[in-house]
């Protein structure tokens, strides 16, 4: 399990991984910031409280890229180590 982890972290923070990511969020951060508040926006309503919900919202579309790639390169990795050589 701990060295599963470990692959696991080491995964998620490649540098390619970061990069995916970054570039995730930036495309679908917008997009939910729209979907969602779009009436703050709109009204001009944009407080502190909001900011931080800006924030989140970049944040999550992050985890899940990072999570999703840090997984494939696990299987791969696993896959890899399994094969006969």
């Amino acid at each position: 399990m701990e060295k599963g982890l470990k692959l696991f972290f080491k995964n998620f923070f490649r540098r390619e991984t970061v990069l995916r990511a970054i570039k995730v969020a930036l495309v679908v951060g917008p997009v939910l910031i729209i979907i969602n508040h779009h009436d703050s926006l709109l009204q001009f309503e944009v407080s502190n409280h909001l900011y931080f919900k800006f924030m989140l919202t970049f944040l999550v579309p992050f985890c899940v890229s990072a999570y999703s790639s840090a997984q494939a390169y696990c299987a791969e990795d696993i896959r890899l180590d399994e094969s006969p050589e």
